[in-house]
């Protein structure tokens, strides 16, 4: 289809025509879409395998976040930031001069599969900051102009196996591994565990406890891990399908069925009121402690501590009991 001339380029050609110059059409070539792509360093993985890899350490991250709320004493988040291929020389050469690094040994359970290793590596001051915690320290972490000693790294062999432990449920859940620690590195330029042009997979962790915050690297090299991540993310591709209607409501029965077994915790709150430690010394068998609620008021009923229903308080048959009167928008 012809393109439409507006005026003022009708304008311009009749001018150009009146003066004697040749009018010439300016024909803009299309631009094409270039991608560029790196011969020297390439992709090994497709998004769909990088995608099962992130949900595989979005299960790691929750079970690892866990851990270290109850061992730092506060709660903590573990998430994942970022999921890159690169060359090890790359990523050993942004190593800081003193690091924490857990050298684990990583066996596929299937023999087709070769044996390899795996790097996680924390900053320094998480280390110090885990010790201390451990300690029974708490305030801010102390970062102290040295190395780690004997006893300090003892006490993070321990952490580190059962992160090691952690990694191995992680991946069980896709494919059948074997993990162990094999080495504690606390030099980052000492650090060979693969060859300089080796494409590396780096799984970056974001760590946040109170005010502290810090990032972690896992490394995995691509040459081994790229047949094992491809055989299970084939594995557990869901196919889109039609679900049977009557199937999909008899597991939804035998689930209710189930959870009707299931025991739950009841409880009748009358009120919450604050007392003064000495006052809690001073109580006495026949003390009346007084309530800020009326004795026709609603009461909170809570159910495995989940607030539920309001309820009233009453007598069946010379018991006490509570009646239901209203359930609680949840």
């Amino acid at each position: 289809m012809a393109e439409n001339l507006s005026q003022s380029q009708i304008d311009e050609l009749l001018k150009k025509m009146q003066s004697g110059k040749k009018v010439e059409q300016e024909i803009e070539e299309p631009k094409q879409k270039v991608k560029e792509y790196d011969f020297s360093s390439p992709k090994k993985f497709t998004k769909d395998q990088l995608k099962s890899l992130n949900n595989l350490y979005e299960t790691f991250s929750r079970v690892v976040a866990s851990y270290f709320t109850s061992i730092l004493r506060d709660i903590c988040e573990v998430n994942v930031v970022q999921i890159e291929e690169q060359r090890y020389n790359e990523f050993n050469n942004a190593l800081p001069d003193t690091t924490l690094v857990a050298m684990i040994d990583f066996k596929p359970g299937e023999s087709n599969y070769d044996e390899t290793a795996l790097m996680i590596e924390f900053s320094t001051s998480f280390g110090y900051l885990i010790i201390e915690r451990l300690m029974g320290a708490i305030g801010d972490v102390y970062m102290p102009d040295r190395d780690y000693t004997e006893i300090e790294l003892a006490i993070l062999k321990t952490v580190l196996e059962r992160i090691t432990g952690h990694l191995k449920e992680a991946w069980c859940n896709y494919f059948a591994v074997t993990t162990s620690l094999r080495s504690i590195e606390t030099n980052g330029r000492m650090i060979q565990a693969f060859s300089s042009q080796d494409v590396v997979v780096i799984v970056t962790l974001e760590i946040i406890s109170g005010s502290f915050s810090c990032t972690a690297n896992i490394c995995m090299p691509a040459e081994n891990m790229d047949a094992v991540i491809a055989s299970f993310s084939t594995k557990y591709a869901r196919a889109a399908k039609q679900q049977d209607p009557e199937k999909e409501k008899a597991k939804k029965d035998l689930v209710l069925d189930y959870l009707k077994q299931s025991d739950l915790e009841v409880e009748a709150i009358l009120d919450q009121c604050q007392m003064t430690f000495g006052d809690i010394l001073q109580l006495q068998v026949n003390d009346v402690i007084a309530l800020n609620k009326k004795i026709d008021s609603n009461i909170c009923v809570t159910v495995d501590g989940i607030p539920w229903y309001y309820a009233r308080l009453g007598e069946t048959k010379t018991k006490k009991a509570v009646k239901l009167v209203d359930s609680i928008a949840i």
